[in-house]
Protein backbone atom coordinates (compact mmCIF):
# COMPACT_ATOMS: atom_id res chain seq x y z
CA UNK A 1 0.00 0.00 0.00
CA UNK A 2 1.46 3.50 -1.13
CA UNK A 3 0.61 6.16 1.72
CA UNK A 4 0.56 9.71 0.71
CA UNK A 5 0.19 13.32 2.05
CA UNK A 6 -1.55 15.94 0.62
CA UNK A 7 0.12 19.64 1.19
CA UNK A 8 -1.88 22.49 -0.29
CA UNK A 9 -3.13 25.67 1.07
CA UNK A 10 -6.51 25.04 -1.10
CA UNK A 11 -8.80 23.06 0.86
CA UNK A 12 -10.62 22.43 -2.72
CA UNK A 13 -7.97 20.68 -3.88
CA UNK A 14 -6.72 18.65 -1.03
CA UNK A 15 -9.98 17.01 -1.03
CA UNK A 16 -10.11 16.44 -5.35
CA UNK A 17 -7.12 14.63 -4.56
CA UNK A 18 -8.06 12.69 -1.42
CA UNK A 19 -11.12 11.32 -3.85
CA UNK A 20 -9.16 10.40 -6.82
CA UNK A 21 -6.16 9.07 -4.93
CA UNK A 22 -8.57 7.46 -2.32
CA UNK A 23 -10.32 5.27 -5.21
CA UNK A 24 -7.22 3.85 -6.86
CA UNK A 25 -6.07 0.38 -5.58
CA UNK A 26 -2.91 0.62 -3.51
CA UNK A 27 -2.62 3.82 -2.71
CA UNK A 28 -4.24 5.56 1.06
CA UNK A 29 -4.08 9.28 1.72
CA UNK A 30 -2.86 9.32 5.18
CA UNK A 31 -2.96 12.75 5.72
CA UNK A 32 -3.47 16.87 4.38
CA UNK A 33 -1.26 20.08 5.37
CA UNK A 34 -2.52 23.61 4.22
CA UNK A 35 0.76 24.79 5.09
CA UNK A 36 4.64 24.21 4.51
CA UNK A 37 5.13 24.11 7.71
CA UNK A 38 2.33 21.29 8.72
CA UNK A 39 3.96 19.22 5.70
CA UNK A 40 7.44 19.19 7.24
CA UNK A 41 5.39 17.92 10.55
CA UNK A 42 3.27 15.71 9.08
CA UNK A 43 5.29 14.05 6.86
CA UNK A 44 7.92 13.27 9.83
CA UNK A 45 4.94 12.09 11.98
CA UNK A 46 2.75 10.20 9.54
CA UNK A 47 6.10 9.04 7.38
CA UNK A 48 4.25 9.09 3.73
CA UNK A 49 5.90 7.26 1.15
CA UNK A 50 4.85 10.13 -1.13
CA UNK A 51 3.99 13.89 -0.41
CA UNK A 52 2.32 15.48 -3.06
CA UNK A 53 3.63 19.31 -2.48
CA UNK A 54 2.08 22.55 -3.49
CA UNK A 55 4.49 25.52 -4.02
CA UNK A 56 3.15 28.71 -2.89
CA UNK A 57 1.76 27.84 0.92
CA UNK A 58 1.88 30.28 3.77
CA UNK A 59 4.12 29.82 6.84
CA UNK A 60 6.33 27.67 4.79
CA UNK A 61 7.00 27.37 0.59
CA UNK A 62 7.35 24.08 -0.83
CA UNK A 63 10.61 24.83 -2.08
CA UNK A 64 11.67 25.39 1.76
CA UNK A 65 9.31 22.26 3.03
CA UNK A 66 10.88 20.21 0.32
CA UNK A 67 14.40 21.03 1.20
CA UNK A 68 13.76 20.25 4.97
CA UNK A 69 12.23 16.87 4.05
CA UNK A 70 15.05 15.87 1.99
CA UNK A 71 17.53 16.73 4.24
CA UNK A 72 16.09 14.23 6.83
CA UNK A 73 17.52 10.61 6.83
CA UNK A 74 14.75 8.54 5.01
CA UNK A 75 13.03 11.24 3.46
CA UNK A 76 9.78 10.39 1.34
CA UNK A 77 9.65 11.06 -2.31
CA UNK A 78 8.09 14.82 -3.10
CA UNK A 79 6.21 15.22 -6.30
CA UNK A 80 5.44 19.05 -6.41
CA UNK A 81 1.95 20.33 -7.95
CA UNK A 82 1.96 23.52 -9.15
CA UNK A 83 -0.55 25.68 -11.46
CA UNK A 84 2.53 27.24 -13.46
CA UNK A 85 4.68 25.29 -15.58
CA UNK A 86 7.31 27.85 -16.06
CA UNK A 87 7.90 28.93 -12.41
CA UNK A 88 11.32 28.98 -10.80
CA UNK A 89 9.82 27.93 -7.70
CA UNK A 90 9.04 24.48 -8.97
CA UNK A 91 13.09 24.33 -10.73
CA UNK A 92 14.28 25.10 -7.31
CA UNK A 93 11.94 22.29 -5.70
CA UNK A 94 13.27 19.82 -7.88
CA UNK A 95 16.91 20.96 -7.35
CA UNK A 96 15.82 20.33 -3.48
CA UNK A 97 15.22 16.94 -3.98
CA UNK A 98 11.63 16.15 -5.04
CA UNK A 99 11.20 13.65 -7.58
CA UNK A 100 8.92 15.15 -10.03
CA UNK A 101 6.40 17.65 -10.43
CA UNK A 102 2.84 17.78 -12.31
CA UNK A 103 0.90 20.83 -13.29
CA UNK A 104 -2.70 20.86 -11.49
CA UNK A 105 -4.42 20.77 -14.34
CA UNK A 106 -2.53 17.34 -15.82
CA UNK A 107 -5.72 15.28 -15.09
CA UNK A 108 -6.29 12.31 -12.81
CA UNK A 109 -4.57 9.96 -15.30
CA UNK A 110 -1.40 11.51 -14.32
CA UNK A 111 -1.53 12.30 -10.59
CA UNK A 112 -2.18 8.85 -10.05
CA UNK A 113 0.71 7.94 -12.12
CA UNK A 114 2.78 10.41 -10.73
CA UNK A 115 2.32 8.96 -7.15
CA UNK A 116 2.79 5.46 -8.44
CA UNK A 117 5.86 6.34 -10.18
CA UNK A 118 7.31 8.10 -7.41
CA UNK A 119 6.82 5.42 -4.99
CA UNK A 120 8.23 2.74 -7.08
CA UNK A 121 11.79 5.39 -7.13
CA UNK A 122 10.44 6.83 -10.29
CA UNK A 123 9.49 10.03 -11.66
CA UNK A 124 6.97 11.01 -13.95
CA UNK A 125 7.47 13.97 -15.60
CA UNK A 126 5.47 16.03 -18.07
CA UNK A 127 7.66 15.61 -21.25
CA UNK A 128 6.73 19.14 -22.84
CA UNK A 129 6.97 20.61 -19.59
CA UNK A 130 10.21 19.13 -18.72
CA UNK A 131 11.44 20.95 -21.93
CA UNK A 132 10.19 24.08 -21.49
CA UNK A 133 11.28 24.49 -18.04
CA UNK A 134 14.64 23.55 -18.51
CA UNK A 135 15.10 25.45 -21.42
CA UNK A 136 13.39 28.44 -19.87
CA UNK A 137 15.52 28.27 -16.67
CA UNK A 138 18.78 26.94 -17.21
CA UNK A 139 21.83 29.03 -19.44
CA UNK A 140 24.40 26.41 -20.54
CA UNK A 141 27.40 26.15 -18.44
CA UNK A 142 30.58 24.78 -19.05
CA UNK A 143 31.35 21.02 -19.37
CA UNK A 144 32.75 19.90 -16.11
CA UNK A 145 35.57 17.35 -15.72
CA UNK A 146 33.93 14.55 -14.32
CA UNK A 147 35.81 11.83 -11.94
CA UNK A 148 34.28 9.45 -14.35
CA UNK A 149 33.47 10.93 -17.69
CA UNK A 150 30.22 9.79 -19.12
CA UNK A 151 30.66 6.79 -22.16
CA UNK A 152 28.91 7.50 -25.58
CA UNK A 153 26.00 5.14 -24.58
CA UNK A 154 25.47 7.00 -21.17
CA UNK A 155 25.49 10.71 -22.93
CA UNK A 156 22.71 9.19 -25.65
CA UNK A 157 20.49 8.25 -22.61
CA UNK A 158 20.60 11.48 -20.33
CA UNK A 159 19.82 13.64 -23.45
CA UNK A 160 16.88 11.60 -23.60
CA UNK A 161 16.21 11.98 -20.30
CA UNK A 162 16.05 15.36 -20.88
CA UNK A 163 13.77 15.58 -23.37
CA UNK A 164 11.33 13.92 -21.53
CA UNK A 165 11.68 10.30 -23.07
CA UNK A 166 10.21 7.67 -20.82
CA UNK A 167 12.86 4.29 -19.91
CA UNK A 168 10.98 2.22 -21.95
CA UNK A 169 10.90 4.93 -24.97
CA UNK A 170 14.75 5.27 -24.63
CA UNK A 171 15.13 1.67 -24.87
CA UNK A 172 12.60 1.39 -27.89
CA UNK A 173 14.72 4.26 -29.43
CA UNK A 174 18.04 3.41 -28.53
CA UNK A 175 17.49 -0.93 -29.24
CA UNK A 176 18.37 -2.13 -26.03
CA UNK A 177 16.31 -3.73 -22.99
CA UNK A 178 14.97 -1.54 -20.38
CA UNK A 179 16.61 -3.38 -17.83
CA UNK A 180 20.08 -1.64 -19.90
CA UNK A 181 17.99 2.08 -19.30
CA UNK A 182 18.15 1.45 -15.90
CA UNK A 183 21.57 -0.07 -15.26
CA UNK A 184 22.68 3.01 -17.49
CA UNK A 185 20.55 5.63 -15.19
CA UNK A 186 21.99 4.07 -11.88
CA UNK A 187 25.51 4.30 -13.47
CA UNK A 188 25.05 8.24 -14.31
CA UNK A 189 23.23 9.32 -11.48
CA UNK A 190 26.45 8.14 -9.22
CA UNK A 191 28.91 9.41 -11.70
CA UNK A 192 26.85 12.74 -11.23
CA UNK A 193 25.72 12.59 -8.20
CA UNK A 194 22.54 13.33 -9.10
CA UNK A 195 19.59 11.75 -6.67
CA UNK A 196 16.68 11.62 -9.32
CA UNK A 197 16.09 11.66 -13.42
CA UNK A 198 15.15 15.40 -13.12
CA UNK A 199 18.46 16.19 -11.35
CA UNK A 200 19.90 14.65 -14.73
CA UNK A 201 18.21 16.06 -17.13
CA UNK A 202 18.70 19.38 -15.31
CA UNK A 203 22.43 19.02 -15.32
CA UNK A 204 21.92 17.91 -19.55
CA UNK A 205 20.47 21.09 -19.90
CA UNK A 206 22.76 23.21 -17.56
CA UNK A 207 25.71 21.85 -19.72
CA UNK A 208 24.11 22.38 -23.01
CA UNK A 209 24.30 18.76 -23.61
CA UNK A 210 20.92 19.13 -25.85
CA UNK A 211 19.46 21.89 -27.92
Amino acid sequence: MTSVLVADDQEMVRTGFRLLLGAEPGIEVVGEAGTGAEAVERARRLRPDVVLMDIRMPELDGLEATRALTADPDPPRIVVVTTFDLDEYVYGALRAGACGFLLKDAGPRLLVEAVRAAAAGDALVSPSVTVRLLRHLTTPAPRPTLPEPLSPREIDVVRAVARGRTNAEIAADLFVSLSTVKTHLTNVQAKLGARNRVEVAAWVWEHGLVS
